[in-house]
């Protein structure tokens, strides 16, 4: 079997866009994370997935509230990434955020940010498959930021 070390060499070749997830929880405390996989899952219905590691100290607050939003970050936002890839403490300190009608927090200055109800979860190894319906979105015109072996990067300008 590869290992660990390995698998991750061969996956950080995959440029991706920066997503971050965040929610409110019950009590209504915001939790949010960096997360490395996201995808659109189906175009009808509109589905999404995102998965988050069980051992994530948010991971419950997910599942139980039931909805979140994912923010699709700009190539100005890694501070936002970084924060929020943070293991613990108040991740949102100095982050702006704005609540959706339904009270949840979405980064502001977002490229884009999708607005989600839980739709189904399933086993992922170490990590639950969230697939999320999408209720809204809200898209700005501008560039990702990008992730690619282990760093972030910005796309080149097109002419």
């Amino acid at each position: 079997m590869i290992s660990n070390e390995h698998f991750r060499a061969a996956l950080s070749r995959f440029a991706s866009g920066v997503t971050v997830v965040t929610t409110r929880s019950v009590a209504g405390e915001r939790f949010g994370m960096t997360v490395s996989a996201f995808c659109s899952l189906s175009v009808e219905p509109p589905l999404i997935l995102v998965c988050i590691n069980k051992l994530a100290p948010s991971h419950n607050v997910f599942v139980e509230r039931g909805a979140f939003v994912v923010n699709i970050l700009g190539h100005g936002q890694r501070n936002v990434s970084e924060q929020l890839a943070l293991p613990s403490g108040d991740k949102f300190v100095g982050l702006e955020t704005a609540d959706t009608e339904k009270g949840l927090p979405v980064v502001v200055g977002s490229l884009v940010s999708l607005e989600c109800v839980l739709h189904s979860t399933y086993e992922g190894g170490d990590h639950s498959i969230m697939v999320g319906l999408v209720e809204d979105a809200v898209v700005h015109d501008e560039a990702p930021l990008v992730y690619f072996k282990g760093d972030y990067h910005r796309l080149a300008d097109e002419d």
